[in-house]
């Protein structure tokens, strides 16, 4: 997630109309509209819900196709914000926890409709794609004994094991520039795999380390003026607040109604997730598998990677896996009791970060320039290149070794996962079409009799 914004940053020329830059700097006031942002033509609300829902069902193939996507959509077909303001955008979506493209989403509709508008805008890329996971997952639940299903999973199984090995490539080749950041990656691995440290500390140690690393450079923005200052903060503040308002009042409405279980759980769970989901959903995906599989057993390692797939087959962010994890919580209740949870894993999830940003969008300048936390950034960029090692032995062992390692790879399994390794190094497909080609050969391992 974090060097590959440097590919995905727009690089041409600004749209035909942009929005005018802000007079006195993103900082000013911190108010709830951007006065000196709003374009002379500026769209309706409505409107902006239309082109953000678009956004939210058309978001497939990861951060960058949903990143290019919006790009396309704001800032050249539109001129709702200028392209030098979307790489700002993108910069602090970077420095926040949370899915960077929900992040860069509610920016852009802040930046046009100031709060209602990121309100709206993160909440059109996130809910599509949540609902249609809570439906996968009911007919998962529902119809994932059948053969046919399970041959299906067991094709998709293999395909996002290698589509995670890929990621750490890429993740890799940018995020370790030199020995300290490779050191930083290797201790990451190692405290997670073999010390059994919880992902939220090993995230907080790495940003400390971070403070050692060399700091990358400081996008050229200019400096707002402190005017307006304490009033920005104490909006921001207001934002935060208002967030973890509505996180408290979803857990304790639902632990009244429901019981402490699984709700305790599921809130301490998603929240804790949601604000350490530096890196994507690779990165954090080990720390949800580790209490949703071992520590409470909602499901089966092979049910969290077949999550995986379906999430990287829907629109919205991967880590809609949450979502998908949360079904299977309140499924030995019935169907509806799993779609409640899912429903309360996307809330804890994604109000978070939506309010990270709304508080973050009017201080973008200063965010930017602040060395200490690009230190840090930097440190926990080279510790998610571990933390997805961790990630993808986890899902080897589940993807490949079905009856446990002690009885050794499935060869038709380990098969499959090689032809789709070397096709991924050879031509480097796009993540749906891999996970499609990964399910069509499980059907038809099926239909031979092999699975």
């Amino acid at each position: 997630m974090i060097r590959m914004t440097r590919e995905l940053l727009p690089s041409g020329p600004e749209a035909p109309h942009p929005a005018p830059e802000p007079q006195g700097g993103d900082t000013a006031g911190g108010g709830s509209m951007p006065p000196s942002d709003v374009p002379p033509g500026r769209p309706g609300l409505w409107e902006g819900l239309a082109v953000h829902l678009r956004i939210g069902l058309l978001s497939f193939g990861g951060p960058a196709g949903q990143i290019a996507l919006m790009q396309d959509e704001i800032v050249t077909r539109r001129g709702w914000v200028s392209a030098e303001r979307f790489r700002r955008g993108l910069a602090v979506a970077m420095l926040l926890p949370g899915p960077e493209a929900q992040q860069l989403a509610t920016f852009l509709g802040w930046c046009v409709h100031g709060r209602i508008g990121g309100l709206v805008a993160g909440l059109s890329f996130v809910l599509p794609g949540a609902a249609l996971m809570i439906a996968i997952a009911w007919a998962a639940a529902e119809h994932g004994e059948l053969p046919a299903v399970q041959a299906l999973f067991a094709g998709l199984q293999p395909a996002v094991l290698v589509i995670v090995l890929l990621a750490l490539l890429r993740l890799a080749r940018g995020a370790l520039p030199g020995w300290r950041h490779a050191a930083v990656a290797v201790a990451a691995f190692a405290a997670l795999a073999v010390a059994g440290l919880s992902f939220p500390l090993v995230v907080g140690l790495a940003a400390l380390a971070g403070l050692a690393l060399p700091a990358p450079a400081a996008p050229e923005v200019a400096a707002a003026p402190g005017r307006g200052a304490r009033r920005g903060l104490f909006a921001a503040a207001a934002t935060l607040g208002a967030g973890a308002a509505v996180v408290l009042a979803a857990w304790l409405a639902s632990r009244s109604l429901f019981g402490p279980e699984p709700q305790d759980a599921l809130a301490g769970l998603f929240t804790s997730a949601a604000l350490v989901t530096f890196g994507g959903a690779y990165a954090v995906l080990p720390y949800v598998a580790e209490r949703a599989v071992t520590e409470l057993g909602w499901l089966t390692g092979a049910q969290m990677l077949t999550g995986l797939a379906l999430a990287e087959a829907t629109p919205g962010p991967l880590i809609l896996v949450n979502v998908y994890a949360g079904f299977f919580a309140g499924w030995p209740a019935g169907g509806w009791a799993g779609a409640g949870t899912a429903a309360l894993a996307c809330l804890y999830t994604f109000v978070p970060s939506l309010s990270m940003m709304l508080a973050a969008a009017p201080h973008v300048e200063a965010m930017q320039r602040a060395a200490t936390a690009r230190r840090a950034l930097a440190g926990v960029s080279a510790a998610v290149v571990g933390v997805i090692a961790n990630l993808a032995l986890f899902l080897g062992t589940a993807a490949l070794f079905p009856a446990g390692p002690a009885d050794g790879p499935e060869p038709v399994r380990l098969a499959l996962f090689l032809l789709l390794g070397a096709w991924g190094l050879w031509r480097r497909p796009p993540m749906l079409l891999m996970v499609a080609v990964g399910g069509l050969a499980g059907l038809g391992l099926h239909a031979l009799g092999l699975v």
